[in-house]
């Protein structure tokens, strides 16, 4: 009777232990794909972030989608930097989550320059904010690594 109780909890044991590793193998493939979900969405604003800025200058229409996409990037970050990456990403998120930081600084100056009417696209190109953007696409591999 005691050797199969002792049987018994080894296989419950070892059950929960391969439980553990698939919650674990489960949370770190579900922050990949969130982490290069955001990063593509990062990437798709540098791209297309600038051609907005020279077309807002003239056009009103124009403007408030600037303002728009500032203000939705600004919320992909404060969304990307609430997720609980596995232990083996933490330094890696902690980088992103610090980039995310100067980058929304970035973006409430442009906005505020945006509100006094002065929308410089040259400002939004040439500026701290897109090279600390690229920091954050730069990323992208490390992540994909994660994953691997």
């Amino acid at each position: 009777m005691k050797k199969r109780f002792l049987v018994f909890s080894l296989l419950g044991l070892l059950f929960l232990g391969a439980c553990s590793v698939l919650e674990n193998v489960n949370n770190t493939v579900t922050y990949v794909n969130e982490a290069t979900d955001y990063v593509n969405e990062v990437s798709t604003f540098i791209n297309e972030a600038p051609t907005l800025a020279e077309q807002a200058v003239a056009d009103e229409q124009a403007r408030e989608d600037l303002e728009t996409k500032l203000t939705d990037m600004q919320k992909n970050m404060d969304t990307f930097n609430l997720l609980q990456p596995p232990e083996m990403a933490a330094d890696l998120h902690q980088q992103i989550v610090d980039y995310n930081q100067q980058a929304k600084e970035g973006i409430t100056l442009y906005l505020d320059n945006i509100e006094n009417g002065q929308l410089d696209p040259a400002l939004l190109e040439n500026s701290e904010l897109f090279q600390t953007l690229q920091n954050v696409t730069n990323t992208i591999d490390q992540i994909k690594q994660i994953g691997e």
